[in-house]
């Protein structure tokens, strides 16, 4: 690296370093944080006026996770207590009778929905990994991993979880989830079904999901990766990609830096950027349609916050990986568009929902899917990441 390019990355580190100190973490604490029941609320206007008491149970899980993570690098006091907080309320009202996990309850914990999804045991069984980790209590490494492999067991069990389609299909998202899961549960735990796990995803991501006949990964195939020609089968997700190159490039650098995994992580982030940059504005876009249809999405053009936080880890991790300084100039424009855009000056913390043009569609900081998590933890990783480049 030149100068100048090590001064930006300084300055990139210090404005991550500022912020998730200064601003992210300090919105959520002071306006998140319910002192009464326990756990997160994440529905908060701009200024973080609650604006519904359903809670997310997705986030206890981040939440606890991000909270965790942030008192292990940042020696907080604060957030391992609401770390806590947000895990207690987990174990009291966020498993139902059958071990299955809710998707929001009322703020005092009773069932509001549940859905298909085993996404809620996952963010659960991060969030008690690394809170094992940042309270030096290995009771909750087992119990995330005795929660792993509920998750294993409930996405096996003919039947337990209602199909999303009247047909047999693969998807993307909880592919790609359970190598990160599993990693975060290595930090506390050597039960070889996380390894077992790792190479199961990676081999499906491979064999099935990635065709470089479209130069993408899918979010949607058949059971043995038959392309499904239609307009959820063609559906692209490019801050999907992102997040599973890095993880990919997590496990390589884990693993020695594999050279095998590199270039898959490397592979499918190049495909990610080649469909998802807007070029005219700046940015990740939300959906593409790999024939070049319209998506039939209605979003697909809009600038979601996670994206492209996803976009900025998954570019210094191949930097670091390959030291290839294309990935020091995909860095610099997701991190100098997103740093551009999205924070609120007057309010803290990120907006959520752009227009394609960048301006803001609502000014929200939270609901159940948008809360602390892709935004602390891409400055909590970065934070990290940043320090071991530059030495």
């Amino acid at each position: 690296m030149n100068s100048e390019q090590l001064a930006y990355l300084r300055s990139c580190r210090q404005r991550v370093g500022t912020d998730i100190v200064a601003d992210i973490l300090p919105f959520w604490l002071e306006n998140g944080v319910d002192k009464v029941h326990g756990g997160v609320y994440t529905c908060l206007d701009r200024d973080g006026t609650l604006m519904d008491t359903t809670k997310s149970v997705w986030f206890q899980g981040r939440w606890g996770y991000i909270a965790s993570l942030a008192a292990l690098q940042l020696g907080s006091e604060e957030c391992l207590d609401a770390a806590a907080s947000a895990i207690d309320f987990i174990e009291a009202y966020c498993f139902d009778k059958d071990g299955h996990m809710y998707f929001a309850v009322t703020e005092d914990g009773r069932p509001v929905q549940k859905r298909r999804y085993v996404f809620s045991e996952c963010f659960a069984a991060i969030a008690m990994a690394e809170y094992s980790l940042a309270a030096d209590d290995p009771e909750y490494a087992e119990k995330a991993v005795a929660l792993f492999k509920k998750i294993q067991w409930m996405l096996a069990e003919p039947g337990f979880l209602p199909p999303k389609f009247d047909f047999e299909a693969r998807g993307h998202s909880i592919t790609m989830m359970l190598i990160n899961v599993a990693n975060v549960l290595k930090q506390v735990s050597d039960d070889p079904c996380l390894d077992a796990q790792i190479d199961k995803s990676i081999h499906e991501l491979k064999t099935y999901f990635m065709k470089p006949e479209f130069g993408s990964v899918l979010e949607m195939v058949g059971p043995e990766g038959e392309f499904i020609d239609t307009l959820a089968g063609r559906t692209i997700n490019p801050g999907h990609c992102m997040e599973t190159g890095w993880f990919i490039l997590d496990i390589a650098k884990g693993r020695g830096s594999d050279k095998d995994l590199v270039k898959m992580g490397t592979t499918i982030i190049d495909w990610a950027w080649k469909w998802g940059w807007d070029e005219e504005f700046g940015g990740m876009i939300n959906f593409r349609d790999c024939k070049g249809f319209p998506p039939q999405d209605y979003s697909q053009d809009m600038k979601f916050w996670w994206p492209q936080c996803e976009s900025i880890l998954a570019a210094l991790y191949a930097y670091q990986a390959t030291g290839d300084e294309k990935y020091l100039e995909m860095h610099r424009k997701a991190f100098d568009y997103a740093y551009r855009v999205f924070p609120d000056e007057q309010y803290g913390e990120w907006y959520g929902y752009l227009h394609r043009d960048g301006t803001v569609a609502q000014p929200a900081k939270g609901n159940l899917f948008k809360g602390p998590f892709h935004i602390p933890r891409m400055m909590l990783k970065a934070t990290t990441l940043y320090d071991e480049i530059l030495g």
